[in-house]
């Protein structure tokens, strides 16, 4: 099982495309300056050294400044990929400069890179995205299947893109179950276009991605969350990585497209429905997705200093990796993570910023409903009601359900209303959740929603006469 992953993580690494070309950088030559970005414009946790970057122009304002300055022409080629394994093979093979990824493809970047050496060496410089708990991954099946956990995967397909943090969380779960995952399941190593397609053809029993997969699947109708990554309690993120030769050479261009990056985390933070809606309308997936993650309190917290527990977390993925056999040399994290760059983007707070580990963007205002105010992170929530530019803050689930109910009284259409699991915290549709009744409660916490079916029946085992109601039920009762 170990050969056939490492065969497949090596597929994976083969640029997506036979007719895709990535132009080559060009320094200097003719007073001009190439520089090529490569990014996930789907993987939206990355969209602040992406898609939403891209789109608001930031880097090529800084470097048109900078152009000023040293008397260059700077052009930007953006090349967008899937995931993250294809930008890493054209950044080795010295045709991508800059690149945006998950933890997981950060190692195997790193890895391969360190194994190669001389100018192929890369560094990891910056976070675009993070989530604690692992929240940013999940697996989710047909919405007709019978499983009710992982454990009733065993012996069946599971679509995933080996080496991809979405595989880890599957491999590391699946363990957690009892299950050995090179015997008990058949992983299908597949871009995730690909493993949704199958999820709905039936080829695949359950699909294990990355953001923003299962959120879109199941906001879509197309499945349920059966594994919520925020299970596991392992951090994971997203990156910036750099060839160490560029870098070195040109630093100036690099602390442009750090601060860029800045600047576009700033712009998410101060409107971030503003942003949801601009990179649904590059990517063209769903606003009310882009939101759940990349809104305020959303599942990714936006921030690209380089945290401790998200330094610990990347150096305790390696044995991991290696056992699975995604990546051969083991890889010395501490060269590898280069944080200097952003130290001198960010600033003098970059210290102070970098030990915090509360969200930038957090939910806040007033319950215009329950007379409440909006403080609390771990429940509160938020109703995006159409036509209106800011969602709405609710102080708690049952605070959005009489929001909901009250809205619908007014005739209010509603885009989408968001609330936190009351196990992993992981914020999911309100309307996709597993609510459960509680009346051993008082009245304020009577309804609690879950994102999994497997959550709540572990709630309702644990408290006696509570049992699952529909969410209609639970907001016309709330």
């Amino acid at each position: 099982m170990n050969r056939t992953l490492a065969a497949a993580a090596a597929a994976a690494l083969i640029p997506l495309g036979a007719g895709c070309t990535v132009a080559g950088n060009a320094s200097g030559g003719g007073g001009s300056d190439q520089i090529v970005v490569g990014y996930q414009s789907k993987t939206i946790n990355t969209v602040t050294a992406g898609t939403l970057l891209r789109s608001l122009g930031y880097f090529e304002k800084r470097l048109k400044d900078l152009g000023k300055a040293d008397g260059k022409k700077y052009s930007v080629v953006w090349q967008d990929y899937d995931t993250g394994a294809p930008i890493t093979a054209q950044m080795l093979a010295g045709k991508i400069d800059i690149g945006s990824m998950g933890d997981y493809p950060l190692l195997i970047n790193g890895s391969r890179s360190q194994a190669q050496g001389g100018d192929a060496r890369t560094e990891m410089v910056a976070v675009t995205g993070y989530n604690l708990r692992g929240s940013l991954n999940g697996v989710v099946v047909g919405n007709g299947s019978k499983a009710a956990s992982l454990r009733d995967l065993k012996g069946r397909t599971v679509s995933a893109s080996v080496g991809s943090a979405g595989h880890g969380t599957l491999v590391q779960a699946a363990r957690r179950y009892g299950l050995d995952p090179a015997k008990d399941l058949k992983v299908e190593n597949q871009q995730p276009t690909v493993g949704a397609s199958a999820l709905q053809a039936g080829s695949a029993a359950g699909l294990a991605q990355f953001v923003a997969w299962p959120g879109l699947l199941v906001q879509k109708g197309q499945a349920r969350l059966l594994y919520d990554g925020g299970g596991l309690n392992v951090p994971t993120f997203h990156g910036v990585v750099v060839r160490k030769e560029f870098a070195e050479e040109r630093t100036k261009v690099l602390r442009a497209f750090l601060g860029a990056q800045i600047d576009a985390t700033r712009s998410l933070h101060a409107d971030p429905v503003k942003a949801a809606e601009s990179v649904a309308s590059s990517t063209g997936l769903p606003a009310e997705t882009v939101y759940l993650y990349n809104g305020a309190g959303g599942v990714a917290t936006f921030d690209p200093t380089v945290k401790k527990r998200l330094r610990d977390a990347l150096a305790q993925d390696v044995p991991f990796l290696k056992s699975i056999g995604v990546i051969q040399t083991p890889l010395d994290v501490g060269p590898f993570i280069n944080d200097a760059y952003i130290k001198q983007a960010y600033g003098s707070s970059y210290e102070r910023d970098a030990a915090s580990t509360a969200n930038p963007a957090a939910i806040n205002g007033t319950d215009a409903v329950c007379k409440k105010k909006v403080d609390d992170p771990a429940a509160a929530g938020e109703v995006w009601v159409t036509g209106e530019t800011k969602t709405r803050p609710v102080a708690g689930p049952v605070c959005l359900l009489k929001n909901v109910r009250a809205l619908q009284a007014e005739k209010k259409q509603i885009r989408a209303a968001y609330i936190p699991d009351a196990t992993t915290g992981t914020r999911w549709f309100a309307d996709k959740d597993v609510w459960v009744e509680d009346p051993s409660a008082g009245a304020a916490k009577r309804f609690v929603p879950f994102a999994t079916q497997e959550a709540a029946d572990k709630y309702i085992s644990a408290h006696s006469g509570a049992k699952v109601v529909p969410y209609g039920e639970a907001v016309r009762r709330a």
